[in-house]
């Protein structure tokens, strides 16, 4: 049986404040990094204005003015989009417990809100199809108390055929 041998060698003071100072820094720069999602930049930054005539014809068959693009709910949309993506996984809440509503508060989005969220390899069609077929999701889109909205999809960094979508809707 072979047994190890360890020695313990003491850091003397100055170098013990000095290596605890910079695990300490090193862990809060750690933290920081972990605590905001970084707005991803390009494709799927701009998609409302595609979206403007599917959700004008979505609430005009049910008598509804049509919904006006708006910068503000979109970059909120590409926030979660964002965050969804780089977790990999679809939800309403992100990793640093910020729920919808703590989110459109913190992007200064005063009043009613909602949000559908999507994940999946389709196109705009598509998406939107399965939201109309979908009870809570119509809901949200014909929500008369709505006048804008924003509408985000960022790609999974593996497959960039998968989508990680999010349509924030408000007054």
């Amino acid at each position: 049986m072979t047994v190890a041998k360890t020695e313990i060698h003491p850091i003397p003071n100055l170098n013990r404040r000095m290596l605890l100072k910079g695990g300490g820094l090193a862990a809060l720069a750690g933290l920081a990094a972990c605590s905001t999602v970084s707005l991803p930049t390009g494709e799927g930054a701009g998609v409302s204005s595609s979206a403007t005539s599917t959700l004008a014809n979505i609430r005009a068959s049910a008598g509804l003015a049509p919904l006006v693009p708006d910068r503000q709910l979109e970059q909120a949309a590409l926030q979660q989009a964002g965050y969804m993506a780089q977790r990999r996984r679809m939800s309403h809440t992100t990793g640093w417990g910020k729920d919808f509503a703590s989110r459109v508060k913190g992007n200064g989005i005063a009043g009613a809100a909602a949000e559908n969220i999507a994940e999946g390899r389709f196109d705009l069609e598509k998406l939107f199809d399965i939201w109309v077929h979908s009870s809570g999701h119509r809901r949200n889109m014909l929500d008369p108390r709505f006048t804008r909205f924003g509408l985000a999809y960022v790609r999974d960094g593996s497959d960039g055929n998968l989508r990680y979508w999010s349509l924030v809707l408000g007054k």
